[in-house]
């Protein structure tokens, strides 16, 4: 067999993927992204806050839209290793920059909608 025959067939074989091994399972990563936003940092939220309070209590929003200066989106998901999804998201409206609402997956008790 020329080289070029063996590189071809070298290269067709690579792709067909790993074989398995019977009780062996391949590690796969927990996959996190955006902002973790907890329910104890919710309950931290009071209204009339500065949005640099807000900040320095959740972090820095995934999302600050230029058009809707006056709201902030934490969204957040996670793949676990055994394909289950956990998504969580989080809406803070301020109103000439003072907290005055929030929303979402994660509330505190009592706040108002």
């Amino acid at each position: 067999m020329s080289r070029t025959a063996i590189l071809f067939l070298a290269a067709a074989l690579a792709g067909c993927g790993v074989p398995r091994i019977p009780g062996v399972t391949p590690y796969k990563m927990e996959v996190q992204q955006g902002n973790f936003v907890s329910q104890d940092m919710v309950a931290q939220l009071k209204a009339g806050m500065s949005k640099d309070q807000v900040r320095s209590t959740l972090g820095t929003p995934l999302l600050i839209d230029i058009f809707h200066g006056e709201r902030w989106d934490y969204v957040y998901s996670r793949e676990l290793p055994n394909g289950a999804r956990e998504q969580r998201k989080l809406v803070v409206f301020f109103e000439d920059g003072k907290l005055v609402r929030v929303d979402g997956d994660v509330v505190p008790a009592g706040a108002g909608r």
